[in-house]
């Protein structure tokens, strides 16, 4: 993607396609193995179940989705994450995942399987979230006894 910007690269060419770093769309996207193919945003709203690559106002990029259209900004959640994000404006929004390239196969996001996967993600979150929310557990417990024994030490 030569060195400039995913904004230039959707301004000239529509059209972003690139690999996936991070695991907050397991299990849509795998880390560094599938690619995301977004387009350029859309005139007008996104839509609930969208998946949009978007820029927080801190530069960082993210690949989240629509989880809620509320009237001047987004609630958001990546599928591999309980915690949802709110506040995410119209303007932050850069592209839309419009496919995901797995293992050489294309699979829009109008294909039958995905709009049946994104529906039960979606439509369920309270579960996955708590499923999603145990697992971080022993993580969290493991967090917060090293701050313990860090403020200990001092």
């Amino acid at each position: 993607m030569n060195n400039s910007t995913y904004e230039e690269q959707l301004q000239l060419h529509g059209t972003l396609v690139y690999t996936n770093v991070g695991d907050s769309m397991m299990p849509l996207l795998r880390e560094h193995r599938d690619l995301m193919v977004i387009e350029k945003r859309p005139e007008g709203r996104c839509k609930k179940y969208d998946a949009v690559f978007y820029k927080r106002p801190n530069g960082k990029y993210i690949l989240h989705r629509i989880l809620k259209v509320r009237k001047d900004d987004y609630v958001i959640c990546g599928d591999n994450r309980w915690q949802r994000e709110f506040g995410v404006k119209d303007d932050w929004i850069l592209g839309v995942l419009t496919a995901v390239i797995r293992d050489g196969e294309q699979i829009s996001v109008t294909d039958r399987k995905y709009r049946r996967y994104v529906r039960l993600w979606c439509d369920f979150f309270w579960i996955r979230a708590a499923i999603l929310w145990i697992g971080d557990l022993p993580w969290r417990i493991r967090r917060k006894l090293r701050k313990y024994e860090a403020k200990k030490q001092r």
